[in-house]
C-alpha cells in the first residue's frame, strides 16, 4: 500500500476524531453518488423493461414481418395473396428466419342479447405459434391448435371484448358477416386473453383458419397473409431486405403483387414512443452523473478547506504538491467508491423486488402495462459504474490544485 493512499485512507476512516463539517460533508458526498448510481441503474432498467414487453406484445401478435398484398397496403382489408408451400420455403431459406405462418383476417360483428361490436376475426391453423397468446391468457385454455382444414366453432377474444359483450368462457356468440347476403356464425368463447395494446383488444379475436378461409371465399393457396418470425430483432432489416430481394413486387398466380412491411412499418407510432424512453434515458444519466460530480467536489472542497493545517504540517515535513493532491484524490474515490457500492444495491435490490412484486403499478390503457416492467441488464450496470467513476474522478482534479495555493506559514496556524 503506497503511503498517500495510506493517508488518504486514515483521513476518510478517522472516526471520531473527523470533524463534524467534514462526517457530513463525506455523507452528503456519498448521498450525491448513491442516489446518481440508483436512479440510472433504475431509470435504464425501466427502459429496457418497457422495450422488452411492449415488444414482445407487439411482435407475440403481429410478428416481425408480414407478406402481404400489395394493395392491403393502401386499405384497411387485407386482400388476396397467393402463400404456396414453395413461397414458404423460399422465406424460410433465408438466415434467422425461424417461422413463417400464413393467416386469414375478416370483418365482421359479434352479438350477444346485451350488446355488439364490430371485430376482426384472425384466422390461423395448426402452424401457428400459440405460445404467446397462451401467455396472454386470463381465463380460459388452449390446448389444441386451430384447423386449416375444419371449422370447431371455438373463438378466443380479448378481455375488452368480452366486458363490453358480456361474455364469459363457454358462452356461445353469434358472429355475422356483411356482404352481398347477410352470414351468419355460431361460436364458443374458449378463451379470454390481454394484451393491454388498443390496436389488438379492441377488435382483434381468433377462430379457425378454415372458417375466415371459407368466409373469404379465397383459392385454396390464397391467404390474407404470412406471418414471419425472426430470431432477433437486431436482425430484422437484413431478414426485411432479403425478403423484399426475393418476393416484393413480384406476382402470383392471380397477378397479385407482394409486399412485406415490417412491424416498424406497421406501428411506426410505437416504436417512435420506445426510442423517445432512450432519449429521456440519456438526459437522466447525464444529470445523475453531473449530481455526482457536483456533490463529490463539493465535499472535497469543503474537506480541503478545513484539512488546511493539515495540508501546512504535510507541506512543512517536505510533502510536494503533487503528493497531496493524490491524498486528495484518493480520498474523494473512497467517497466514490462507497456510494457507488451503496447506490448498486439500492438500485438493484429495487429492481429484483419490483420485478418479482409489481409493486408500483400503472394505467394499462396508457402504458400498455399493468406494473413498472424492469430489465436488469449487467452490462449496462457495469457501463453506468465505470462511466461515473471515471467522469468523477477527473472531475475531482481541478478542486485538487486548491492544495497548491495553501502556504505552510499561514495553514499551521490555521484553525
Amino acid at each position: 500500500m503506497s503511503l498517500t493512499w495510506f493517508i488518504a485512507h486514515r483521513l476518510y476512516d478517522g472516526g471520531n476524531r473527523t470533524r463534524k463539517a467534514s462526517r457530513t460533508a463525506i455523507l452528503i458526498a456519498t448521498a450525491g453518488v448513491a442516489l446518481g448510481i440508483a436512479v440510472m441503474i433504475l431509470s435504464v432498467s425501466v427502459a429496457l423493461g418497457f422495450k422488452r414487453e411492449v415488444q414482445q406484445k407487439i411482435i407475440g401478435i403481429g410478428n416481425h414481418i408480414v407478406v402481404q398484398n400489395f394493395q392491403s397496403s393502401f386499405s384497411d382489408d387485407y386482400r388476396p395473396v397467393a402463400i404456396t408451400d414453395s413461397l414458404v420455403s423460399v422465406i424460410e431459406s433465408i438466415p434467422d428466419v425461424t417461422h413463417v405462418q400464413r393467416f386469414c383476417m375478416k370483418s365482421g360483428m359479434l352479438k350477444t342479447n346485451e350488446s355488439f361490436q364490430g371485430v376482426a376475426f384472425r384466422g390461423i391453423d395448426e402452424n401457428y405459434d400459440l405460445r404467446f397468446l397462451r401467455s396472454v391468457l386470463v381465463d380460459g385454455t388452449i390446448d389444441e391448435p386451430f384447423s386449416g382444414s375444419e371449422s370447431s366453432g371455438r373463438l378466443v377474444i380479448s378481455q375488452r371484448l368480452a366486458r363490453q359483450l358480456h361474455l364469459s368462457v363457454g358462452d356461445k356468440v353469434y358472429a355475422y358477416f356483411f356482404e352481398e347476403t347477410l352470414r351468419a356464425r355460431s361460436f364458443k368463447v374458449q378463451a379470454i386473453y390481454a394484451t393491454n395494446l388498443s390496436e389488438y383488444d379492441n377488435r382483434l379475436v381468433f377462430c379457425d383458419y378454415y372458417t375466415c378461409h371459407q368466409l373469404l371465399r379465397f383459392e385454396s393457396d390464397q391467404s390474407s397473409g404470412a406471418e414471419v418470425s425472426v430470431s432477433d430483432m437486431d436482425h430484422l432489416s437484413l431478414v426485411s431486405e432479403a425478403i423484399a430481394k426475393r418476393i416484393n413486387h413480384k406476382q402470383d398466380n392471380y397477378g397479385q403483387n407482394y409486399t412485406s412491411p415490417t412491424i416498424k412499418e406497421l406501428y411506426p407510432h410505437i416504436f417512435a414512443w420506445l426510442d423517445l424512453l432512450d432519449l429521456n434515458v440519456v438526459i437522466i444519466l447525464a444529470l445523475m452523473i453531473a449530481v455526482a460530480c457536483f456533490t463529490t467536489v463539493s465535499g472535497l472542497l469543503i474537506i480541503i478547506l478545513e484539512r488546511t493545517q493539515f495540508i501546512g504540517i504535510m507541506k512543512a515535513l517536505g510533502s510536494t504538491n503533487k503528493r497531496l493532491r493524490h491524498i486528495f484524490i484518493y480520498f474523494a474515490m473512497l467517497i466514490v467508491g462507497r456510494g457507488m457500492l451503496v447506490g448498486n444495491l439500492l438500485g438493484i435490490a429495487f429492481c429484483l423486488i419490483q420485478n418479482k412484486f409489481g409493486l408500483i403499478h400503472l394505467d394499462a390503457s396508457t402504458y400498455y402495462v399493468d406494473a413498472v416492467p424492469v430489465d436488469l441488464s449487467w452490462t449496462w450496470i457495469l457501463f453506468i459504474n465505470i462511466v461515473t467513476f471515471f467522469i468523477a474522478t477527473l472531475a475531482l482534479v481541478l478542486p485538487s490544485f486548491l492544495v497548491s495555493r495553501i502556504l505552510p506559514a499561514r495553514s499551521i496556524r490555521f484553525e
